[in-house]
């Protein structure tokens, strides 16, 4: 199976990847995440990926479009519900319909291995896409792995963000 993983940051893909690993998939990474704000924020989980990536040896591709206008522009007016209604849609929605036209089989996320997002939302939203773009969204609730997956990137001495708490929903 030839599998497209948005990545949000390296922390987060390391049990996503050893997990898809050890089912003999072999993901390939897709950065693209233009909610991520300040740019200091965005380019040291950019930085991180690429680091981890060269270390792991895994295929990373990167969309570097960094969208604060956007960002600004949709989440102004529904704080509240960014996440679903903004974050993870672009997100998901350019994951997939990038995967559809490169060839791929299916799509997933490793926005799927936190316990602080909106899971519901998110295979909601993926759903969808892989709808709308005639693909597969491979789900896996990677959350079960979450913690084994921070203290292995804190191991490795990746850069641990700390933001990820601090959404509304």
């Amino acid at each position: 199976m030839k599998l497209l993983m948005h990545t949000c940051c390296a922390p987060c893909s390391v049990y996503c990847i050893d997990s898809l690993r050890a089912e003999g998939i072999e993901p390939d990474l897709y950065w693209f995440n233009p909610n991520i704000h300040p740019y200091t924020e965005y380019k040291m989980r950019r930085d991180t990926l690429i680091e981890y990536s060269k270390m792991i040896n895994i295929k990373l591709i990167i969309n570097e479009d960094y969208g604060v206008v956007e960002f600004c522009k949709n989440t102004i007016d529904n704080l509240e519900n960014r996440c679903k209604e903004y974050c993870y849609r672009i997100r998901l929605e350019q994951t997939a319909k990038f995967a559809k036209e490169n060839g791929y089989d299916a799509f997933t996320t490793t926005l799927l291995v936190s316990p602080y997002q909106n899971h519901e939302a998110l295979i909601e939203v993926a759903k969808e896409m892989a709808n709308k773009y005639g693909i597969e969204f491979i789900y896996r609730d990677f959350r079960v792995g979450f913690r084994e997956g921070q203290n292995k990137a804190r191991e490795l001495g990746l850069y641990m963000q700390k933001y990820c708490r601090l959404h509304l929903v």
